[in-house]
């Protein structure tokens, strides 16, 4: 974060999400990649990526949860901030929606992510509920989504004894 606050030209908004969530929260010692989304992207961050993943053998991803499900609506004003490092300001990704990505895709770390972000108290599984309910009708947009496998991982999870 310091490094890349130092490096762009201009200044913007870089969410965290994924494994580096899990990482400065100390739920995970590591991480295979960095997933980043950057609103609004500060000038020059891709040169500065390119950069840094070959200084720092990163592998650092554009990716969110808004990509992979609709985005819950709030999300900014839902996202945690970290700090401010030069020109850069970082957040941690809405933690609901970074939740609700992990429940649509299901594989074994994401549901341990998911149960560790209700554990912090990040996320509460009554207001998880109804963002789904919110995003539900947008999932037609997202054809590779089995809107009722999905909703069935949510109402798993949310009924599930923390």
């Amino acid at each position: 974060m310091a490094v890349l606050g130092r490096m762009v030209a201009g200044e913007g908004t870089i969410y965290l999400t994924g494994g580096v969530t899990a990482l400065l929260y100390g739920w995970r010692e590591t991480t295979i990649d960095i997933d980043i989304k950057p609103d609004p992207e500060p000038a020059g961050l891709f040169e500065v990526l390119a950069e840094i993943k070959n200084k720092l053998d990163l592998n650092i991803e554009i990716a969110s949860p808004d990509q992979f499900i609709p985005a819950v609506e709030g999300w900014k004003e839902r996202s945690l901030f970290i700090k401010k490092c030069g020109k850069v300001q970082f957040f941690h990704y809405d933690p609901y929606g970074q939740v609700l990505s992990k429940l649509q895709r299901r594989h074994d770390r994401d549901l341990i992510d998911a149960k560790a972000f209700v554990d912090f108290k990040l996320v509460d599984k009554v207001l998880l509920k109804q963002f789904f309910k919110q995003i539900k009708p947008r999932l037609i947009r997202f054809p590779s989504i089995d809107s009722d496998v999905f909703s069935n991982s949510v109402i798993d999870f949310c009924e599930r004894e923390s």
